[in-house]
């Protein structure tokens, strides 16, 4: 993987501090949400033109490493 994420911005000032892509007021988890509804590449790029390929790789890599390995036990109502 790579961990050099130069396409990764925060700024305290700017989206209250959250992760963003390029400085654009575009948060990674808007990234990452807009990847997950629109399975079609294309069609994501149509409706998000400043999303480019390597935005959406650091965006995806980024949240990938921000996961905790953290089992949890979840109980099933009968």
């Amino acid at each position: 993987m790579n961990t050099a994420f130069d396409r990764i911005t925060i700024n305290p000032g700017s989206m209250n501090g959250q992760p963003c892509s390029r400085g654009m007021r575009l948060t990674l988890r808007r990234v990452v949400k807009a990847v997950a509804a629109y399975p079609d590449r294309d069609e994501l790029k149509q409706d998000y033109p400043e999303i480019d390929d390597e935005d959406i790789r650091q965006a995806l890599e980024f949240a990938a490493i921000s996961l905790d390995d953290q089992i949890l036990t979840y109980r099933c109502s009968p």
